[in-house]
């Protein structure tokens, strides 16, 4: 096979692992019910995206909220101790995927984290783990995933 012929054969496989990982349109459906949808994408994230607070959020997500066991160390979505296809349902969300970082607001996020993703093993986090401070301390740092 000549050198041309094995470049795009190589692009053409990178460029259809990229798509199907991104063709799902489960991960990009909202979350929140329809009737709550537009309250919660209002609603905004009220501490500063600052060094200090981001790294409270990832002390939060590697430590007390455990985040870290199903969203992975990196973020993506596939925690380091799960085995490949041991889960049922919906993996959890790669917070590295900037699509699904653009469409998700920080309040539907927010209201995730307190009362759970339905049709996911996604439970609610507040107040039974977090105060509403640290679970938008959080926030911050699952945001800081869509911006390496």
């Amino acid at each position: 096979m000549s050198q041309w012929r094995s470049l795009l054969l190589s692009q053409l496989l990178c460029f259809v692992v990229v798509q199907a990982e991104a063709a799902d349109p489960e991960i990009l459906r909202p979350r929140v019910p329809d009737e709550l949808i537009e309250a919660a994408r209002a609603v905004t994230n009220p501490l500063p995206a600052t060094p200090d607070m981001i790294a409270k959020g990832k002390a939060l997500f590697e430590g007390k909220a455990f985040c870290r066991a199903c969203h992975g160390q990196d973020g993506k979505g596939f925690g380091s101790d799960i085995e490949p296809g041991s889960l049922k349902g919906p993996l959890p969300r790669n917070f590295t995927d900037q699509e699904w970082q653009a469409a998700r607001k920080d309040g539907e996020l927010f209201w995730i984290l307190k009362n759970g993703s339905k049709g996911t093993n996604m439970a609610s986090f507040i107040p039974q783990v977090l105060t509403d401070e640290e679970a938008w301390q959080v926030l911050l740092y699952v945001r800081s995933f869509g911006r390496q």
